[in-house]
């Protein structure tokens, strides 16, 4: 079975194709990654220091037709050749899921052939599995991804038991306020992580926030606002060389990253401790920064637990991830997909009853 994903949820428009032979068969998730195209539109919101939700639902149309062309040419396949099609269908921006979902539902309609509507945390959290070493079910999944920061217990593919979640800012937000308030342009996670790496750590004793809550829920306003005492005191001294402005900026992002890793590591390890999961799971945005895989691979080794990561390139929101967790839910005899011709879609969407 082909399956064609389609990814609109935010600012990046992601198209795919996910053959299920491959995984049906024993074989590593990976080979059923047919073509894929990618469209980030982090240069055109970069000027308003945001994502402008109306430029990104007319950007979406623009993209997905070529980005679908470019998918099938690398596939060596024709429209004819699709199976199913799977879509975004939230959370999000309600204006971008609604491109994915008619194009989607249009695309399915003139080819006569199901959708299904996938969540967009589902593909993040199951994008590990299309990685070299796949965990093993039941385990835990620590998914940071834009405006979520949330631990699932996962049971099987569609059950799944939210530990705890974010009060307020998730990491991906506070990682993008810290950037904006040391002078990095948006988005600012990578930016902040990499000047991080110059700086010297101890020099801020930044706030661990909820670190012994004794649970699984996670705070970071907090850290943002401590951030943002530092720069306004330093400010206030009127401080104009060069280097000491840059060292000042590179050990205040040192201490921040050293903060919010430690909380997601501490509440991590506990959850692997109280579920006796052997496998964790880290998925979304945030799951590229260097820091945070370190401080889980040394974990990992100390406490024997093992530790997956998606590809790199899946990191990011994109299309393959919705083709491969809407083909896994096809394969589900209880998850068949519709034919409904609605342009159905959820902006607020719990995981957990998806």
């Amino acid at each position: 079975m082909i399956v064609l994903g389609i990814e609109s949820s935010c600012d990046e428009t992601g198209v795919a194709l996910y053959n299920t032979a491959p995984w049906e068969s024993g074989q590593p998730a990976s080979l059923g990654i047919l073509g894929q195209g990618l469209h980030s539109q982090v240069a055109m919101h970069r000027d308003y220091g945001g994502v402008v939700p109306e430029l990104a639902s007319r950007d979406h149309i623009r993209r997905v037709l070529p980005l679908l062309d470019q998918s099938l040419t690398e596939a060596s396949l024709k429209l004819g050749d699709i199976d199913a099609v799977a879509y975004t269908q939230g959370p999000g921006l309600a204006g971008a899921l609604l491109v994915g979902s008619a194009f989607a539902k249009s695309l399915a309609q003139g080819l006569k052939i199901p959708t299904i509507g996938v969540h967009h945390l589902e593909g993040h959290l199951l994008s590990p599995l299309l990685g070299p070493s796949a965990p093993q079910f039941p385990f835990v999944a620590l998914l940071v991804s834009g405006g979520h920061t949330q631990l699932m217990l996962v049971k099987d593919i569609g059950q799944y038991e939210l530990l705890g979640e974010t009060v307020d800012d998730a990491a991906g937000e506070a990682f993008d306020k810290t950037a904006k308030l040391l002078g990095l342009d948006y988005p600012g996670g990578a930016a902040l992580s990499a000047l991080a790496e110059k700086g010297q750590t101890g020099r801020f004793d930044l706030p661990r926030p909820m670190l012994h809550s004794g649970d699984f829920d996670f705070s970071f306003s907090g850290l943002k606002t401590a951030v943002l005492n530092q720069v306004k005191q330093f400010e206030a001294k009127h401080i104009t060389n060069a280097d000491e402005v840059a060292q000042f900026h590179a050990d205040l992002a040192r201490g921040f990253v050293e903060a919010l890793v430690a909380v997601l590591l501490r509440k991590s390890e506990k959850a692997i401790e109280q579920t006796g999961c052997q496998d964790l799971v880290l998925a979304g945005g945030v799951a590229a920064n260097k820091q945070l895989r370190n401080a889980l691979n040394a974990s990992a080794l100390k406490h024997g637990f093992s530790v997956h990561y998606p590809p790199i390139a899946l990191c990011t929101d994109n299309g393959v991830m919705i083709a491969f967790a809407g083909a896994l839910r096809m394969l589900q005899e209880n998850n068949a997909a519709t034919q409904s011709g609605s342009f159905d879609v959820k902006p607020r969407w719990d995981l957990v009853n998806a």
